[in-house]
C-alpha cells in the first residue's frame, strides 16, 4: 500500500517535466510526511492540457453518505479497480497523476514500527497513478473535522493512489507498491481509454530506513528524510 508520501516538488519543476502543463504558477508548500485526509497536488486532464489542483487524499464515492469513507479508500488495487463500485467510474473517466519525491512504508521488529523511505535511485520525482472523484455534500449537519462548516451542495474533490504487486526493489518491505508511471505514459493515462499500467521494472528504486518521528504525521519537515541509524 501507500500510506504516506513526500511531495516537495515545485510548480516550476512540474512544468518542466509535464509538457503543456496549463494554469497559472502555484506555490506548493513542501510536504515531507503527507498523510491521508490531507490535501495534495494532483495532475488531471483539463480542456487545454494537464492541470494541477489540490485534492483531498482519500476517495469519497459519489454515493457515499459519510465522508469517513475516505480514510478507508486511500489506495485502490489496480487489479480490481475497474470492477469495484467505489472506483469503476473513476477508472473509466477520472484518472490522475500524483507527483511524489518518495513514499514511506513500514516494517516491524522488536516492537518498533520502522519507517522506510522509498524513492528513485536518482532522486528524481515519482509519478503515482491515481483516480479522483467528486463528492457532493447533501447532509452538512453530519460533517466534522476539516469538513465541518461546509454547506449543502458544495463539492469535495478527492483521490486515491493505485497499488500493484511489489517488485524486487521493495518486496522485502511490503508486498504492495504504488503504480508508477513514466513520462511517455502520462498523456495516455490521463486521456485515453483506460488500460492497466505495467509493473515498474526493478532496479529503479532505493530503500532507506528513516527516523521513527515519521510515524507521527505532525512531524512534517526535511528531517523526515534523514537516514535512521537503525537498520531493522
Amino acid at each position: 500500500m501507500c500510506g504516506r508520501f513526500v511531495q516537495s516538488i515545485t510548480w516550476r519543476e512540474l512544468h518542466e517535466l509535464l509538457a503543456g502543463l496549463t494554469g497559472a504558477p502555484v506555490e506548493l508548500k513542501p510536504r515531507y510526511n503527507l498523510a491521508p485526509g490531507q490535501d495534495a497536488a494532483v495532475i488531471r486532464a483539463g480542456a487545454e492540457g494537464p492541470r494541477l489542483d489540490l485534492l483531498h487524499w482519500g476517495l469519497i464515492p459519489p454515493w457515499a453518505r459519510d465522508p469517513a469513507t475516505a480514510f478507508k479508500l486511500i489506495n485502490a488495487r489496480v487489479e480490481t479497480a475497474a470492477e469495484k463500485p467505489s472506483f469503476r467510474n473513476s477508472w473509466r473517466a477520472r484518472r490522475c497523476l500524483i507527483p511524489a519525491n518518495g513514499y514511506y512504508e513500514w516494517t516491524s521488529a522488536g516492537g518498533i514500527r520502522q519507517p522506510w523511505l522509498i524513492r528513485r535511485l536518482d532522486e528524481a520525482p515519482l509519478f503515482l497513478a491515481g483516480l479522483w472523484e467528486n463528492w457532493r455534500i447533501t447532509e452538512p449537519a453530519s460533517l466534522h473535522g476539516q469538513f465541518a462548516g461546509r454547506q449543502a451542495g458544495e463539492q469535495i474533490e478527492t483521490f486515491t493512489i493505485l497499488t500493484t504487486a511489489a517488485n524486487e526493489d521493495v518486496e522485502a518491505i511490503n508486498h504492495r507498491m504504488p503504480v508508477l508511471l513514466h513520462p511517455h505514459q502520462f498523456e495516455s493515462w490521463l486521456t485515453d481509454a483506460p488500460a492497466t499500467p505495467a509493473t515498474t521494472q526493478p532496479g529503479q528504486l532505493s530503500t532507506q530506513t528513516v527516523d521513527v518521528r515519521v510515524n507521527d504525521p505532525r512531524n512534517d519537515d526535511p528531517d523526515c528524510l534523514l537516514p535512521s541509524l537503525s537498520l531493522l
